[in-house]
């Protein structure tokens, strides 16, 4: 990442930080990922090579800053999903100011649908960042659209718990899936699709 981009991202956290502070109600939060958790999926964007991401959770775009510069390195392209249509247009101004928003497809849709819309296997990493009663509920999507060896990451893991408990009693008890718990941020939960021949 130049550090162009770097000053931006931080400057973005930082405001981002502010006007969550001064929101009584978690609905008008913005709820940027922590530094380490947007560190981390870029880092994981690059070592696995994963040129199709989709992004369930737009917010104001400060993740999805970090996965189109990392898309950038893959020669990749990213999907990202808002129900907010004044979030995404925010996302859209952020990823524009930085030249990065021929990258990133923005969607104002209901994240069931992009799911229930994608083919089989159609994506490399997905990151979930969505309203966490939903996701029992998107597992079988989820699991169908990932692609073999494809990576699943869930943000929120360890600050939200007891609201995902039940999806991730799912994710341990599939066999087509392999999982790990980083504790780093919020918590990211990090699901592979196992292959084939790895089952």
């Amino acid at each position: 990442m130049d550090q162009q981009l770097a000053a931006y991202i931080d400057d973005l956290y930082r405001r981002g930080v502010a006007h969550d502070a001064d929101e009584p109600d978690r609905l008008d939060r913005l709820r940027n990922v922590e530094p380490d958790t947007a560190r981390l999926l870029a880092l994981l964007v690059r070592a696995t090579g994963a040129r199709r991401l989709l992004e369930l959770g737009t917010s104001n775009g400060f993740s999805t800053l970090w996965l189109a510069d990392a898309a950038r390195s893959t020669d990749g392209r990213v999907v990202s999903v808002e129900i907010d249509p004044d979030r995404s247009a925010q996302a859209l101004a952020h990823l524009s100011a930085v030249k990065l928003d021929e990258l990133v497809e923005l969607r104002t849709e209901d994240a069931a649908l992009t799911l229930k819309s994608s083919a089989d296997a159609a994506w490399d990493l997905i990151f979930l960042d969505a309203e966490r009663p939903a996701y029992v509920g998107y597992w079988p999507d989820l699991l169908r659209v990932l692609r073999e060896g494809g990576l699943l990451v869930v943000d929120n893991a360890l600050s939200h718990s007891g609201e995902v408990r039940d999806f991730r009693r799912l994710v341990e008890e599939d066999p087509r899936v392999s999982e790990a718990l980083v504790p780093t941020g919020a918590g990211a939960l990090l699901i592979v699709k196992e292959t084939a021949s790895g089952r």
